[in-house]
Parts: C-alpha cells; sequence; structure tokens
C-alpha cells in the first residue's frame, strides 16, 4: 500500500493538493469496481479502529478544544468540536449503519427491449472523486468517508483549522480500515494543512475532482459558489416555511409549528417564517404566541399579525428573506393558498415547506406548485433530514434541480450511465 500525501510547511499548496488528486483519481477506480463486501469489511473495521483508539481520538480532540479557547471560541462551536466516548460510539455506529444500507453501485433499471431487439437500460455508477469541504464538527470526516466508500467514490476531506489534529486522527483510523480491507487508502484522503489557499487550489482541480460538496456557514458557500470550477451539491440558505391553511387542525397547527421553529434553531429545516390563513388566524396567533414566548422565540409580524399579537416587533421587508438560526420568527397573515404560494415563491430558498391542511385538494396543489428540494402536507419541517428519510445518513441537502435534490445520501452520490445489451446487434 502506498502512504498517503503528506504535507510539510515547506511544500508547495498547489503542488500538494495536485498529488492528493492524481492520487484520488487512481483510487477512484480501484474503489468503484470493489465488491460490496470489501466496503461493508472497511466501515466495519474503521469503527473497530475508532473504537479501540477513542482514547486517542479524545486526546487529539483535546488539543484542539484547547487551541479553541485560547483563539476565544464561542461554546457553541467549541461544543460542536468535542469528541468523547459518546460521540465515539456514534461515529462508530453511524459507520455501521451505512454498512447495513443496499449498496446502489451497479443496480440496473428500466432494462426494457427495443424493437431492433437490443435491450435498453441504465446502471447506476459512482461519481468518482469528491471533494468535501466542511466546518467543525469532526464527526464529518468519519460520515463523509463512510458514505463515499459504500457509494464507491474516492473523496478528498478539507475540515476546518479548528478541528486539524481530530480530524487527522479519524483519518488515521480511516486508512488502517482500509488497509485491513484491501482498498486502497488513496479512497479517502484528508488535507492536512489549515492553510486557506488550500481550498483555492481544491477548488480549481477539476480534472480530478468530479464534484464540491461544502457543508458549512454561508460564507464558505458562497466562497465556494464563486471559486470553484467543479460542479457543486449545496444549499445556500434554509428559509423554511410552514403555511396554516384555513379549516386547518387547531391542535395539529400548534404542534407543527413549534417543532419546526423550537426543536432545533441553528439548522437549516428549522421554520423561519409562519404564513397563517387570516380565517384562522383570530384562533391561532394568540395562543401560537404565547406558546413561542415560553421557549423565548421573539416574533416579528406583518401589520395584521400585530393586532392579534400586540407587543411583537414590526417586520420588516427583509425579515422574510432571512434565516435567522436563532429563536426569532417571521409571522405573516395572508389571505389564503395563494398568496402563501406566491410569498414562498418570492422569498423561499427552495429548501423545505409545509401546509398544515384538512383539505386534501388544497393539500395536492401545495404539493404541485410548490418549488422545493422538500414539500411536506401536515408534518414538521424538521423531517427534512437523510436519516429521517430513510437514506440512512446524508451527506447534505441539495437545493440545486440538476442531478440530486434534497438530502443527498448513497444514491445521490452516483449517477447513471445507459447500457445496451446485444446479441450481435449491427444498425441496418
Amino acid at each position: 500500500m502506498n502512504m498517503p500525501a503528506r504535507f510539510s510547511d515547506s511544500d508547495d499548496i498547489n503542488s500538494y493538493i495536485l498529488a492528493v488528486g492524481e492520487r484520488a483519481r487512481t483510487a477512484s477506480r480501484l474503489i468503484g469496481r470493489a465488491e460490496t463486501a470489501a466496503k461493508n469489511r472497511a466501515l466495519a473495521a474503521i469503527a473497530a479502529e475508532l473504537e479501540a483508539r477513542a482514547d486517542f481520538l479524545i486526546e487529539e480532540n483535546g488539543r484542539d478544544l484547547e487551541a479553541g479557547r485560547q483563539k476565544g471560541l464561542e461554546a457553541a462551536m467549541l461544543e460542536r468540536l468535542v469528541i468523547d466516548a459518546k460521540r465515539v460510539a456514534a461515529m462508530a455506529e453511524g459507520l455501521r449503519q451505512v454498512a447495513a444500507l443496499a449498496d446502489p453501485v451497479g443496480e440496473i433499471s428500466g432494462l426494457t427491449f427495443r424493437p431492433t431487439g437490443i435491450q435498453v437500460g441504465r446502471m447506476r455508477v459512482p461519481l468518482g472523486v469528491v471533494g468535501i469541504i466542511y466546518e467543525s464538527r469532526p464527526n464529518v470526516t468519519a460520515d463523509a468517508a463512510a458514505l463515499c466508500l459504500k457509494s464507491g467514490n474516492a473523496c478528498i476531506l478539507r475540515g476546518g483549522s479548528e478541528a486539524i489534529h481530530s480530524n487527522k486522527a479519524i483519518a488515521a483510523c480511516i486508512r488502517t480500515g482500509l488497509e485491513q480491507a484491501g482498498l486502497p487508502q488513496d479512497a479517502v484522503q484528508l488535507i492536512e494543512t489549515t492553510n486557506r489557499a488550500a481550498v483555492g487550489a481544491l477548488l480549481n482541480l477539476d480534472k480530478h475532482v468530479d464534484v464540491i460538496v461544502p457543508r458549512g456557514g454561508k460564507g464558505l458557500i458562497e466562497r465556494i459558489m464563486a471559486e470553484s470550477r467543479i460542479p457543486i451539491i449545496k444549499h445556500l440558505d434554509g428559509i423554511c416555511h410552514v403555511y396554516i391553511d384555513e379549516g386547518a387542525d387547531r391542535d395539529k397547527a400548534l404542534r407543527i409549528a413549534l417543532n419546526a421553529k423550537t426543536h432545533r434553531y441553528g439548522v437549516c429545516n428549522a421554520m423561519e417564517t409562519l404564513l397563517v390563513a387570516a380565517s384562522c388566524a383570530n384562533d391561532l396567533l394568540p395562543e401560537m404566541a404565547l406558546k413561542l414566548r415560553e421557549k423565548g422565540v421573539e416574533i416579528r409580524g406583518c401589520e395584521v399579525t400585530r393586532t392579534y399579537i400586540p407587543d411583537c416587533v414590526a417586520a420588516t421587508e427583509a425579515d422574510w428573506d432571512t434565516e435567522y438560526l436563532a429563536p426569532i420568527l417571521s409571522i405573516r397573515v395572508v389571505s389564503g393558498l395563494d398568496e402563501a404560494l406566491e410569498h414562498i415563491q418570492r422569498h423561499g430558498s427552495q429548501h423545505t415547506e409545509a401546509i398544515v391542511t384538512e383539505d386534501y385538494t388544497r393539500a395536492r396543489r401545495f404539493l404541485r406548485e410548490v418549488d422545493s428540494s422538500s414539500v411536506m402536507v401536515n408534518a414538521s419541517t424538521r423531517f427534512a433530514d437523510g436519516f429521517e428519510y430513510g437514506l440512512g445518513a446524508e451527506i447534505g441537502i441539495s437545493t440545486d434541480k440538476l442531478h440530486a435534490r434534497g438530502p443527498v445520501g448513497l444514491e445521490g452520490l452516483t449517477t447513471q450511465k445507459f447500457i445496451v445489451l446485444g446479441d450481435g446487434h449491427v444498425r441496418g
């Protein structure tokens, strides 16, 4: 087995990243044809290695935490950085869950006979080399590697500088697991420098990397969108809406809206704007406001909303276009479904929208007309998640329309090619 590309401070960034890309491309051909059993053995071996080296992982993580404290990182950021025994166990379990998923590679669908006698179908194949640029959470190193490995892709991982020691420790366990399963260590490579120039070099590696997946804040994703020469699977904003339709079940509406906003604040599938049909606003909004305030949520309302919630903050036009990621909620009273649809079309980010209704016809219309990657009826937007959708795990969420849309799991890390089966057939 070749040793993975290593980096030292004397190395040229562009040369180092090019070497990583070349090795990833070579490894992608090997991992792309690997048997399912070999990939599953590697995942099991990585999981066992993480558990066996838990003390080492926690020790290396301690170096990142101490550096973070010295830099003055906020408590929330430090919490996301932590690796403890519980999180090591969760990483290992995640790897085993991915191993248990069906392997999409090689799946043939739509095989049909043509009038000429040939059979035409489609085969699912890996994308090739996936570059993943992410921040904060070191568990992404294990999760992303697992999904890429199971889907037959080589991957290049570039984690945040705040987790460099943790990520290196996890990557060492991954290399050991790959070697034990007889798979190329270069199938998973971690960029070992924290130099920001490495990101720019990676984004220009279009001859060796097939797709980039960014996971992080808006600033990171905007930079990648501006600089990348490689296709991207991404979402920029999560401005999610819940619309409470006229005649909606009151208890359902309160429960769904409260969960969509307060289950977790700093996530992309949290509700940021609540739309309420005028016919049920008087019945719903006073109690909704009470429940939201019990959770410490600041309410920003339109002019009509403020007649029902007099002490709420007046919403500005900018509020409808803001992803708060915080205990803040905008509320707008609309005349009905048409106005709700128009508001979502104008201000939504094509992430996740939900309707609460007892009317089947309006539910069907909402599903058909809302142009978002996830559209829900009588359910919280917080369900927009790969695990909740039965994907086992996700590498991210895409709000784009080409290739993958919504939570991206194993299938989203593959593509399809046409296959033709003949028996000496020639075209006349």
